[in-house]
């Protein structure tokens, strides 16, 4: 008796310690900000793809190729504003006359 209940135990606690990664893995980081989503929308848009087309009739089509061009991009290391995070650029113009 006590050597299934001990096999019992053995056999949960594993099955636990094996479930705990796939557990953490699943929880998201923090969700995505209202910049990010827009700097995405951005990012999508760029590659040709339009939000407000209406009814479209290559809508899943569409939305994956523009996604599939977004991850070949990041992959080819472009960033700043080609990848649509990042700060913004800093202006080089100034409002008023020279300086005297």
């Amino acid at each position: 008796m006590k050597s299934t209940f001990a096999h019992g135990v053995l056999v949960a606690s594993v099955a636990l310690a094996a479930a705990i990664p796939a557990l953490a893995f699943a929880q998201s980081a923090a969700p995505l900000t209202r910049a990010q989503v827009r700097a995405e929308l951005v990012e999508l848009e760029l590659t040709g793809w339009r939000p407000g087309a209406g009814s479209d009739p290559h809508y899943p089509e569409d939305i994956l190729a523009a996604e599939a061009a977004v991850a070949a991009n990041r992959a080819a290391g472009h960033t700043g504003a080609q990848a649509g995070y990042g700060a913004d650029d800093q202006g080089t113009s100034e409002s008023g006359g020279p300086r005297k």
